[in-house]
């Protein structure tokens, strides 16, 4: 019997007030005195009242200037509390927030700014060099407030002496609290740029409903309720750390704790100190934290529940019993859609499996990807999505339209995914298209070969790809490039993953690097290892002679 994910209740009923700007005045009038925010690092923390406050005033100071409804701002800046209230007063001000990763420069830079036609600015004093080098094409940009991190004056100096009006940010919560109109929840709130590992970067244009839809899901998930504190490591320039942890402590009336960045050998005296009952790991996240250490104090810590994406099946059983975590949850989504895959709370999954379909949220297929015909159940397909329910998807991507007719062929949005589901309704990530591999005409996952080197003591990252075999018809040989955390021989590594990985999947060939190539977003860079292909550097246990 096909089973579904069925906890799918949300906490405002009606549509029309999936809106930050109603889910923030709400709890503002029901609970003012309850702690909104918090930001150790600044010593800092906001309730509710204070915090609609603050954005109401930065609201008024955009609009004061010149600022229209549906303006696009774009905010460049580390984790504070100034990056979130300026992101709260947007909102409200109906205007749409646009990230933009503190890594980029130059070129990465320059696409985002002329993509979003942005008027105004919000950026770290650090980055006003940045700006000056792309000046040419982000005259756009009227006006810029810039956070002092201790460059502040010289920042703003900088920006003056380039043509911008610029001031500090602390002017932005001297506007005036304006009767202002109430953003409607179809209309665009944010529009977050994809990491661009294969072209230019694509601008995901999500409506209000869709950012309010995104948190509401985590909620349900993680069973976020008044007397939670979430807190977040990851940079808020992605929707990690905004519509998967922020937003959702704003929509369950809980506290959102903000950190500059994840540390694993803090992670959990981080949890302690901010009194964090939920978090949440991305990547080789978890990984990093169970490498750490165990301490005699391990378990004394308030911390419920964990959202992890993907859950580490491998060390998810011994990682509850560390650290006393009730529930492990996963889901499965892209910025685009939202999660249409959720694993329900409590409830044992199957090793790998992401979790089960959202029937009353999503419609979802597994696909042929070049037929767009749906594969028999066990066998590896695209994943298609599309909405139940209007608004809860992105509106395309921003100022491209040719790429977003290209994403929604045949009315379904292709997510470039492979997946595959099992008889009870689980599904389980296989890879990305562009990622499979297949050897001696076996199809491999490069993701389930990753996590097997990764649970070795010694690997802190791997990326694993196909090279070109060397004997005819072979099609690919696997090659895994590691990042190592000490020394470490390449022919231990795949001996370990003996008993881990039927045979023919263990790479043949593993790279040892000092670090991966990425791009600013900290995606791996595949196409660069790639590109380098079988390096003269790079262990072969078929004992064979470099090529």
């Amino acid at each position: 019997m096909t089973r579904y994910y069925e906890n799918t209740s949300f906490t405002f009923e009606e549509p029309e007030n999936w809106t930050l700007n109603h889910v923030l005045r709400h709890y503002a009038a029901s609970q003012p005195d309850a702690t909104l925010l918090k930001t150790p690092e600044e010593g800092l923390q906001w309730t509710y009242a204070e915090m609609l406050g603050s954005a109401e005033r930065i609201a008024g100071a955009l609009v004061t200037e010149g600022g229209q409804y549906g303006d696009r701002v774009i905010i460049m800046a580390f984790n504070s509390s100034r990056f979130v209230r300026t992101w709260f007063g947007t909102a409200l001000a109906g205007m749409a927030e646009v990230p933009i990763n503190t890594s980029y420069e130059g070129e990465f830079l320059r696409h985002q700014v002329v993509t979003v036609g942005a008027r105004w600015a919000v950026i770290d004093d650090v980055f006003a060099e940045r700006w000056v080098a792309v000046a040419e094409h982000a005259r756009g940009v009227e006006k810029f407030w810039v956070i002092d991190t201790g460059r502040g004056s010289e920042a703003v100096q900088l920006l003056r002496s380039h043509g911008w009006q610029a001031e500090q940010w602390e002017a932005l919560e001297e506007g005036p609290v304006l009767d202002l109109p109430t953003p409607k929840a179809q209309d665009l709130g944010a529009i977050f740029f994809t990491s661009g590992t294969t072209g230019p970067s694509k601008g995901v244009a999500m409506p209000h409903s869709h950012l309010y839809f995104f948190a509401q899901e985590v909620v349900n998930l993680t069973q976020l309720t008044n007397v939670d504190t979430y807190l977040t490591t990851t940079p808020l320039f992605h929707g990690n750390a905004q519509f998967m942890a922020v937003y959702p402590a704003l929509v369950a009336g809980a506290t959102a704790a903000v950190r500059p960045k994840f540390s694993a050998s803090k992670w959990i005296d981080h949890i302690r100190e901010s009194g964090a009952t939920v978090t949440n790991f991305v990547g080789v996240m978890m990984d990093f934290a169970w490498k750490q250490p165990e301490r005699p104090d391990d378990l004394d810590n308030p911390l419920r529940a964990v959202y992890a994406a993907p859950t580490a099946s491998t060390i998810v059983e011994q990682f509850k019993r560390r650290y006393g975590v009730e529930s492990f949850v996963d889901a499965f989504g892209l910025t685009e859609t939202g999660a249409p895959i959720l694993s329900p709370y409590g409830v044992d999954r199957p090793p790998g499996a992401a979790g089960l379909q959202a029937k009353g949220w999503f419609d979802i297929r597994l696909v042929d990807p070049e037929t767009d015909r749906e594969v028999p159940v066990g066998e590896v397909g695209e994943l298609v999505v599309r909405p139940v329910r209007p608004w809860t998807c992105s509106m395309g991507y921003y100022g491209m339209p040719e790429k977003t007719l290209e994403a929604w062929r045949n009315l379904w949005f292709h997510t470039g995914d492979a997946l595959k589901r099992d008889e009870q309704g689980w599904y389980y990530f296989v890879d990305r298209y562009k990622d499979a591999l297949r050897r001696r005409g076996e199809n491999i996952s490069s993701y389930e070969v990753e996590q097997a080197i990764l649970s070795h003591p010694a690997v802190a990252e791997c990326a694993v790809i196909g090279v070109p075999a060397d004997v005819e018809a072979g099609e690919d040989e696997v090659l895994a490039a590691i990042v190592a955390s000490e020394p470490v021989d390449p022919a231990e590594v795949l001996q370990w993953c003996d008993g881990k990985l039927p045979p023919f999947v263990i790479p043949r060939f593993v790279r040892v690097l000092d670090a991966l190539p990425k791009t600013p977003s900290e995606k791996v860079r595949k196409a660069v290892l790639r590109e380098d292909g079988i390096t003269a550097d790079a262990f072969d246990r078929s004992g064979a002679p470099a090529r």
